[in-house]
Parts: C-alpha cells; sequence; structure tokens
C-alpha cells in the first residue's frame, strides 16, 4: 500500500559550487531522520528530496541545508489579489485569512474586509482553484473574475538566472578592473626592470589591489570557504582561498623584509589578485554556459499562454490562463495557442503538436478529440473544452518529469561522489605535502625546477627554495577542480531530458540512461505498441447468395447493442457503408464465442464455428478453407449466420502502425532483439510479427501474466526494456530493466515508466534508445576528461612546471569545458534515420 505521508520536494540551494558541496548537502540531508532519500544536483543546484511529511518539516529541512554551510535559495515568490464575497466583520477576516494560510505554500495572506479583497503571496503551483476551496472552506465566495493573474513560474525563474548572471559578470568586471594595473606593473618589472613607485610602492601597491580583488569580487568565495570549513565540509572555494591567502601572505613577509622585519622572500601577492580574477571569470563562463544547457526547460516554461477567450454568460471575455476551470468552453482562434488541455466541442482545424511529440506535421482535429494546452491552432476556429488545469495539464506534468529526471542520478556517478567527497581533504594533504617535499628534499627538486626552466619561461629558480615550494603549493591548490566532477553528470541529463521533452520523449529515470546500452532484449506489446490499437474491417465475404449490404446490415444491427471492440467494428463499418440499421432483439454476448441476436425477426448469430456448431449450423470445407486463410494473415475471422443459414464471413485487423517495420529494422541495428507480446492465439501473432519482422512471439498471455514472461527473458540472462501502454502493462514495464510506457494524448503522468513516450508510434522507440545513448556517451566522456584533468594536472603542479596562474585558468576552463561539452549532445539527431 502506498505511504501517504511520503511526500517529494525540490529545495534550490544557493552557495554550491562544486562536487565537494553537493557532497556535503546531501550528507546533511540523508541525516535527517525521516528522509528517504536527497540528491542533489549541482547543475540546477537544487535538491530533491523524498521524506515523511510527519517527521520532517520544512524547517527541518532547510536546517539541514544550512548546517551543511548553504542556504535555500528564495523560491519564486508569486502574488495574488483575490475578490472575495460574503464577509463582513473582523471574524470574517480572521476565518479567511486563516483558510488561506494553511494552503501549502503560502507564505502571508492579508485580507481587507474594506475591499472584501485578499492579498495572498506564496511559492509553487497554487492555481485558482485551490484558493477557491480554501475560501469555500471558510464559508465564503472567491469572485473569479476580478482575480489579478500571478507572476508566471517562467518569468520569475528567468528573472532569478538572470540576476545571477549579471551578479557573476559586476564581480568579473571589478576584479578585472583591480587586476589589470597589476599585470601592467609586474610586466614593467619582469620586462624592463622598471619598477614603478620603487620596491616599496610595488610591494604594497600589490598587497593593495590583490586584497581589493580577494575581498570584493571575490569576498562570496572566501565567505564560503569559512562556512565549508566552520562546518568541516570543504569546498572547492576553500582550496583557492588557501592558494589566494598563501600567495597574499607572502607580499606581506616581502613587505616586512624592506623594514627589516622578516627575511627576503619572492612575493606572490600580484599573483593572488590574478588567480582570483579568473576564478570569478570562470564563474561567470560557468554560469553562462549552465543557463545555455537548461535552454530547453526555460523554453518549455515560457510556451503557456497567458489568457484564454472563454463564452461566460452567452459573451466572449478574456481571462488569465491561471483562472481557468474544467469545463470552461475556450474559444481558439487561428495561430492562437490552445490554452490548456481539452476535448473539441466544435469546429474542425489541425493543430501543431510539434511541442509535444516533435512531429512537424500538423494533426487533424474534429469535435471530440483531444488537444494539448499549449500547441498551436493552425487553420479552423475551435471551441475547446477544458479538461485539465494549472498543474494536471500536460506541460505542467512535462515540465515536473524533467525536473525529477535532472534532479535523480545516474548509477556511473557514484564512484565519481565517492572520489569528490574526499576530494578537497585531499588536495589540500597533497598540498602541504608538496610544501613539505621541496622543503626537505631541495636538492631532487631544486634540480627539477633548473632543468625545466631550460624549456618553460615562467620557472624561476632564483627565487628561492622556500618560494618554489610555496609556488608550487600555490599551483596544487589552485589547480584542483571538484568543479568539472560535480558537473559531469547532471549537465549531460540536463541537457539529454530536455531534448527529450522537446522530442516527445521524457526521461523519468535517470538510471535508465546508463542501463540502455545493456538492454539486449526488447518486448514490445503489439495491441497499441506494434499496430493502432483499434481494430477495422478488412474483409467481408458473402455466402449462399447473400448480399454484402444484407450481410452488412444484419450482422451491423446485431452488434449495435454489443460493447466488444471487434463489434463495434462492425458496427461502424456496416453505417459507413449502408447507413440507418435496424434495431436488434433478444441481444445476448457468449463469452468468448460471438453474439446472438434478432433482427428483422431473424435471428442472427455472429462469431467463432464453436458458435454455430452448438447453435446446429453445418460449416462445410470451403468455408474452413476461407476462414483459415484470412486468420494466416493475422485477421480475426467471424461466421455470420442468418435465419439458420450462413451468410457470410467478416474479418477484423488490427492494423500495423506505418512506421513498425521500419523501426523494429533500426531497433535490430543497435543490436536488440525485438520480442512481440500478446494474448492473440500463436497463429494471428506470428503473422503480425512475420509482416514487421520480428522472429520471436510469446503468444497467449493474459495481461496479469506479462510480468511473468518478462521475468523469464530476465532469468535467462537477458537485459530487458519492456514497451507498452502503462496501464495494462504496468506490471511489466516495473519488472523489466527499463520500462517504456507509451502515453495516451495528453495522459503522461504514468507512473509505472521509466521512460515516458508522448507519441505512441515505434519511431518514438527509437529515439529514445538513440538519446539515452547518446545522452550517456556525453556523460562518459565528461567523467573523463575531468578525471584525466585532475590525475594529469594536479602531478605536474607538485613538480612546480605549472605557475599558479595558469593552473587557475586551466581550473575554470575544465569545469567550462564540461559543460560545453554536455552542450554539443543538442547537435545529436535522434530522429530515425529512415
Amino acid at each position: 500500500m502506498e505511504d501517504n505521508t511520503i511526500q517529494k520536494k525540490n529545495l534550490p540551494i544557493s552557495g554550491m559550487h562544486c562536487a565537494s558541496c553537493v557532497s556535503a548537502v546531501e550528507k546533511s540531508l540523508n541525516r535527517l531522520e525521516g528522509v528517504e532519500q536527497a540528491s542533489v544536483n549541482l547543475a540546477t543546484e537544487s535538491a530533491t528530496v523524498s521524506y515523511d511529511k510527519e517527521k520532517v518539516s520544512n524547517d527541518d529541512l532547510e536546517h539541514a541545508v544550512q548546517e551543511a554551510g548553504y542556504s535555500l535559495a528564495e523560491e519564486e515568490t508569486q502574488s495574488r489579489t483575490l475578490r472575495i464575497e460574503g464577509m463582513h466583520c473582523a471574524s470574517c477576516v480572521s476565518s479567511v485569512q486563516q483558510s488561506l494560510e494553511e494552503l501549502d505554500g503560502v507564505q502571508e495572506a492579508s485580507v481587507n474586509l474594506a475591499t472584501e479583497s485578499a492579498k495572498v503571496t506564496y511559492i509553487g503551483d497554487l492555481s485558482l482553484q485551490d484558493f477557491e476551496k480554501a475560501v469555500d472552506r471558510a464559508g465564503y465566495k472567491l469572485l473569479k473574475e476580478e482575480s489579478e493573474s500571478a507572476q508566471t513560474k517562467a518569468e520569475a525563474k528567468r528573472q532569478r538566472e538572470q540576476e545571477k548572471l549579471d551578479k557573476a559578470e559586476s564581480r568579473m568586471w571589478w576584479a578585472w578592473g583591480a587586476t589589470i594595473p597589476i599585470i601592467l606593473w609586474m610586466f614593467a618589472d619582469m620586462i624592463w626592470g622598471y619598477t614603478f613607485l620603487g620596491s616599496l610602492g610595488y610591494e604594497l601597491g600589490m598587497i593593495g589591489l590583490s586584497s581589493l580583488v580577494l575581498f570584493y569580487p571575490g569576498w562570496e568565495t572566501m565567505k564560503s570557504a569559512w562556512k565549508s570549513t566552520k562546518n568541516l565540509t570543504p569546498n572547492m572555494d576553500v582550496l583557492i582561498a588557501m592558494g589566494t591567502l598563501a600567495a597574499l601572505g607572502t607580499g606581506f613577509v616581502a613587505l616586512l623584509h624592506q623594514f627589516g622585519l622578516a627575511p627576503a622572500f619572492y612575493s606572490f601577492a600580484g599573483i593572488a589578485g590574478m588567480i582570483m580574477a579568473f576564478h570569478v571569470t570562470g564563474r561567470y563562463v560557468e554560469t553562462k554556459a549552465k543557463g545555455r544547457a537548461s535552454q530547453a526547460i526555460q523554453k518549455l516554461l515560457t510556451l503557456e499562454a497567458k489568457e484564454a477567450t472563454v463564452e461566460r454568460d452567452g459573451e466572449e471575455v478574456k481571462v488569465s490562463v491561471k483562472d481557468l476551470l474544467p469545463g470552461d468552453i475556450m474559444i481558439v482562434r487561428p495561430g492562437e495557442k490552445i490554452p490548456t488541455d481539452g476535448e473539441v466541442v466544435d469546429g474542425e482545424s489541425s493543430v501543431d503538436e510539434s511541442i509535444a511529440t516533435g512531429e512537424s506535421m500538423p494533426v487533424d482535429k474534429a469535435p471530440g478529440d483531444e488537444v494539448i494546452g499549449s500547441t498551436i491552432n493552425k487553420n479552423g476556429m475551435l471551441k475547446v473544452k477544458a479538461t485539465k488545469v494549472g498543474k494536471d495539464t500536460f506541460l505542467s506534468q512535462v515540465i515536473r518529469m524533467v525536473e525529477e529526471a535532472q534532479g535523480s542520478k545516474v548509477p556511473i556517478q557514484e564512484f565519481a561522489d565517492r572520489v569528490t567527497a574526499v576530494f578537497v581533504p585531499v588536495v589540500i594533504g597533497i598540498a602541504l605535502a608538496t610544501l613539505a617535499s621541496w622543503l626537505i628534499f631541495p636538492g631532487f627538486f631544486g634540480g627539477i625546477a633548473e632543468w625545466a626552466a631550460t624549456f618553460i619561461p615562467w620557472i624561476n629558480p632564483g627565487m628561492g627554495q622556500v618560494a618554489l615550494a610555496f609556488y608550487a603549493a600555490i599551483a596544487v591548490l589552485v589547480i584542483a577542480c571538484p568543479c568539472a566532477l560535480g558537473l559531469a553528470t547532471p549537465t549531460a541529463l540536463m541537457v539529454g531530458s530536455g531534448m527529450g521533452a522537446e522530442n516527445g520523449v521524457l526521461i523519468r529515470k535517470g538510471e535508465a540512461i546508463q542501463m540502455m546500452k545493456d538492454v539486449n532484449a526488447i518486448v514490445l506489446d503489439k495491441t497499441g505498441t506494434i499496430t493502432e490499437g483499434k481494430p477495422g474491417v478488412t474483409d467481408l465475404i458473402t455466402l449462399n447468395g447473400a448480399s454484402e449490404e444484407e450481410v452488412l446490415h444484419m450482422a451491423g444491427s446485431a452488434e449495435s447493442s454489443s460493447e466488444h471492440p471487434l463489434g463495434q467494428a462492425i458496427v461502424e463499418y456496416a453505417k459507413n457503408k449502408n447507413g440507418q440499421l435496424s434495431s436488434a432483439e433478444g441481444f445476448e454476448a457468449i463469452t468468448g464465442k460471438g453474439i446472438k441476436a434478432s433482427v428483422e425477426g431473424k435471428e442472427i448469430f455472429i462469431g467463432t464455428r464453436k458458435l454455430l456448431d452448438e447453435s446446429g449450423i453445418s460449416i462445410d470445407d470451403s468455408v474452413e478453407d476461407q476462414m483459415g486463410r484470412l486468420e494466416e494473415q493475422a485477421k480475426t475471422a467471424m461466421l455470420v449466420a442468418v435465419a439458420g443459414d450462413i451468410a457470410g464471413i467478416i474479418a477484423v485487423a488490427d492494423p500495423i502502425k506505418e512506421d513498425s517495420k521500419k523501426a523494429i529494422a533500426a531497433l535490430k541495428e543497435f543490436g536488440l532483439t525485438p520480442i512481440m507480446i500478446t494474448g492473440d492465439n500463436e497463429r494471428t501473432a506470428k503473422a503480425v510479427a512475420a509482416e514487421v519482422g520480428i522472429d520471436q512471439v510469446i503468444a497467449g498471455v493474459m495481461p496479469d501474466q506479462k510480468s511473468d514472461e518478462v521475468k523469464r527473458l530476465q532469468e535467462q540472462g537477458k537485459v530487458v526494456a519492456m514497451v507498452g501502454d502503462g496501464i495494462n502493462d504496468a506490471p511489466a514495464l516495473t519488472q523489466a530493466h527499463i520500462g517504456i510506457a507509451i502515453g495516451t494524448g495528453t495522459d503522461v503522468a504514468i507512473e509505472s515508466g521509466d521512460i515516458v513516450l508522448v507519441k505512441g508510434d515505434l519511431s518514438a522507440v527509437v529515439k529514445s534508445v538513440k538519446l539515452s545513448r547518446a545522452t550517456f556517451t556525453k556523460i562518459k566522456q565528461n567523467l573523463f576528461w575531468a578525471f584525466f584533468y585532475n590525475v594529469v594536472m594536479i602531478p605536474l603542479a607538485m613538480l612546480g612546471m605549472l605557475h599558479p596562474v595558469l593552473a587557475e585558468i586551466a581550473m575554470a576552463f575544465s569545469s567550462v569545458n564540461v559543460v560545453t561539452n554536455s552542450r554539443r549532445l543538442q547537435r545529436k539527431n535522434i530522429q530515425p534515420e529512415y
């Protein structure tokens, strides 16, 4: 039984810069009693937490994040003014205010009796319906038409991202404003031997300008380093702070030497400012790159329509989309977005559904058809009845799934997580060991410096052994980069899940991306996956002198009381051919055999051989031959008897989808073995399989037995992906290593699938395989370069071969490289190549 006390929440976290930060926040949240799982994502700067709401409060979560040395970022705050009818005293005000403030997400509700209104400040996805229920619960009425619309989530998120980018850019320019004079001053001394303001002025200038860079634009880094150190969870900022402060400290020693208060020492004070300038520049570029990597989710957030034209009291009025209620009749003219999910009640048009399916061809719509909110009406006016609003809409579900995917973890990241958990302390240890080694073994390391100075211009053996030791230790501190390790997986997952959403492939769980590379068997449900899932009449054979018109009229009339899909197919076909049908009397459905009824005084039987045999109607060999031939063609053949004689045979089949054969061939090229599973008899199943190129068939399987068949394949050592509709096939989808659920129209909230396909054709399965493999390839590339960079660069820094400033540039580049490499995934073509 599902535990209703378990809640999942997404927490935006500020202050995280590297994988060590992620590890610290994750550990702190997971330590809370009642937290089932906490997964922290550096790329999205958020944590996804599953917890028991009876044991863990929002304050507990916030406190855990703060204990790790970080803070919860302010969520997108929205405000709405509500018009309330029926209040007449201070008690009314208190009652409404209390009811509104009880809503999860409401920060403050201010109710005004004089204006009969309430101003509500809240976070999250509260809809007008939620507020209406709260006001109704207090005993009053909400006037919907007069309520102000809220700031959209997309606008608030975009504004927050822009503010973050602007802040990073401002810090960068301030840093370079003080660093450029440092560089010019140092170059004049190094190249021409000219020391502006003399040696004392030079030392004071280097200390002053570098201190300005460290403690103004670099203050966020210093503050973060102090917090994480204080909480015993050192992050990357600790390495930068230690490196820059050590470099700055050498300037003070050199300055004191000017007054005879310290030994002669080579000053790296100017280098401290340069290191920090490149560090904040790297942060800015990284922030910008991460913003571009998340463009897909940003695009989804901005797709929704802002307002809708609805019929109210016989008139057309414009309302905010947030004020729509289920049942509202929306008028959508050509070129307009359909405001929310609904059903066409009047009009015909074609609709561009590319935002949902990734398919460019418009889809024809007529009364009774479902439409998806935010898709575009092309060429005819439609009247649409709203069926889903707010967080229940297709677009909201897609955004939720993408956010969940971006918050999940891929198993390959576990090793990186173990490394980053101890990364910073280990690097600090290596830096101290480097310092000690240079001082203890001056001959060995000095020899290396002498040798390297012959081809590396920035190595100066003349600066002294202690200065060289500091030089190498500072380089070790600033070259190490846990950022790249922390960004390797989430940025690729961010881009991949966003690409999938744009192409109708919704990745719900990150581990599916890694598991897909190992899949060698893909089980395909026949009905609705390989076939259309809607049977139609394919053949009509008349016998014993009966006419087609008579057979169809009698069969259609008899089946008009049937609810069976095969019977409905006959009725629909008969109406299209003959028009009006007669009424049936004495209708009886005979389970597993067919039906009998009386039409126009004649007894009608429609069904299997056994039904007619039991009814005393004989079947000759020629009829048997024709029945067998139809069944070999994957058709369900039904005998029609009128007044005791066989009048004809009607064959019904579920047509194979247009792309099934090509898609199955593509899956074979990927090295997958397609297996068809169906409840049909073996003869029909094999006929369908042969037509689409499937060699292995599991037939005669009831829906509740499919999971057993998947388990049997797994016991044979196969890694199985199961493709089904997510309703009848839910147990099998859950049993499979990867469940690929096919969404139906606007219903994409399928919890049993690891991957959900918006469009129900096999081409979408091909896209999901290509996307999963491409995304995992990027993850592997990112992790390789992140580890390779650290494994190669740290030893070079230990040997004194890297200038600390160049080391910092390399460190910044490694993070940006990982994000940029993830963005290259957007160039990958995941469309089937047929």
